[in-house]
């Protein structure tokens, strides 16, 4: 018997498992007929990602496209008389198998074994504090080491993209595991949701660093108003951008006794980002011809936000600038107009306009309380060795010479033990942060505490 398959047959959810490296990822789309079109959303459970926007989506029979030019991704698979989708995932020109099921694939559940099971041998408590200047309230959570007492205490500034107050990302929850070890060791700690996320207010597609920096403020602001907090001992720890985001503050507050950077960036925006981009596309398979057109296209893009000062002319040269030098890396399928307008959007926001023409040494010549920072040997996303000597040379420029550097063997971005710091590999490890970047946080913050 033939099974006829029609239009209404591709709406609903499918689910793949995709090989990359070894790894494997599953993925999830959702799709909804509008119209007499297609929405789609798409979810990356492993790397903890959900709902994420796609472009465009078409259904000709027997044939489904789904456009991400934003990411790179273009999906086209054949549905099947089994009623099965099978296709390519292609990204950056980087392509993979694909078959799409209505079944859920079977995964064996990745432990996080770090993580820790109420009850807590310590005293929580969910908060809430307002910026004022932006008005917007965040809510947090303040761990004590017990309800009675007075403690030194640090504010956990999380990483870039919307961040609850355990930093969940990948499947982990490292701000979790983190506040956890130090609360356990006699240190409290103050985590909360980024403003915009889960339970705080604020709009978090408009916002920059700083006003994530002026959001940490509010934090060290009320931490003063408790009497549980010893307020001549109160530190920050940043992870990446919050590397960026610790010194902003400590460099025109008195109110900072010291700052940890995790995987802090020294360099500007625009040549992390370089570097990022050639780190990751090596790891995953890309040729040195395509690196080196992906680097020499941003490098002009980067030199064309930083040097402009009129936004309405700068959005007209970058369309006019993409759609003449078409990416090499746009997946087959997405128009080069549509592909160099979804790029010229990204990068005329708030928070991509800062992080290009940011220097964060402006930041790190005016601190002046000690400072830690640490990276993982494996870090793809803020390479070790250029950004640790960059922040070593701009505090020590600023006549700073209380800095301790350590680059963690083995570890990745995320300070995991990894064996290539993919982040690829992020969400398949059980591990969350590995005991030695622990140990040698609170060993060096222990070493700080004003009697």
């Amino acid at each position: 018997m033939t099974l006829t398959l029609t239009a209404q047959d591709i709406a609903g959810d499918w689910h793949g498992m995709l090989k990359v490296q070894g790894v494997q990822l599953r993925l999830v789309f959702h799709i909804q007929e509008e119209g007499e079109g297609y929405t789609t959303t798409m979810d990356s459970p492993d790397q903890g990602a959900k709902g994420i926007p796609v472009t465009s989506t078409s259904f000709e029979h027997p044939t489904l496209k789904i456009g991400m030019p934003n990411l790179g991704i273009v999906y086209e698979g054949t549905l099947n008389e089994a009623g099965t989708i099978t296709g390519d995932f292609n990204q950056y020109g980087q392509i993979l198998p694909l078959e799409l099921s209505r079944e859920v694939p079977e995964k064996g559940t990745v432990l996080r074994p770090q993580e820790p099971v109420k009850p807590y041998p310590y005293y929580t408590e969910e908060v809430t504090f307002t910026n004022k200047k932006a008005n917007v309230e965040l809510a947090g959570t303040l761990s004590l080491p017990q309800q009675e007492g007075v403690f030194p205490t640090v504010v956990l500034i999380s990483g870039s993209g919307p961040q609850n107050r355990d930093e969940e990302l990948f499947g982990h929850r490292p701000f979790l595991v983190l506040a956890d070890y130090l609360t356990k060791n006699g240190i409290a700690v103050l985590r909360y949701d980024d403003r915009g996320t889960a339970l705080s207010t604020g709009n978090f597609n408009s916002a920059t660093s700083r006003d994530f920096a002026e959001d940490v403020t509010a934090a060290v602001s009320f931490l003063k108003t408790r009497k549980e907090i010893d307020k001549n001992n109160i530190g920050l720890i940043g992870h990446s951008e919050g590397g960026i985001i610790a010194p902003m503050v400590a460099s025109s507050s008195q109110d900072i006794t010291f700052i940890v950077l995790m995987a802090g960036v020294g360099i500007p925006g625009d040549e992390l980002l370089l570097l990022q981009q050639r780190a990751i596309g090596k790891v995953s398979g890309f040729s040195d011809d395509m690196l080196m057109d992906i680097e020499m296209a941003n490098r002009t893009v980067f030199s064309m936000i930083k040097e402009s000062t009129d936004l309405t002319q700068l959005s007209s040269d970058l369309t006019q600038y993409l759609k003449e030098h078409p990416d090499k890396s746009k997946p087959a399928g997405v128009e080069a107009d549509t592909y160099a307008q979804l790029k010229v959007d990204q990068l005329l926001s708030p928070w991509w306009l800062n992080f290009i023409r940011y220097d964060p040494a402006i930041a790190l010549e005016e601190v002046q309380c000690p400072v830690l920072a640490i990276n993982g040997e494996k870090d793809l996303q803020v390479l070790p060795k250029q950004n640790l000597v960059a922040i070593k040379a701009a505090l020590e420029r600023g006549g700073n010479q209380k800095l301790t550097i350590k680059e963690l063997p083995g570890l990745n971005h995320l300070f995991q033990e990894s064996s290539t710091g993919s982040p690829a590999e992020y969400g398949q490890l059980s591990q969350t942060l590995a005991p030695e970047a622990l140990d040698t946080i609170l060993t060096w913050i222990q070493k700080q505490v004003r009697p």
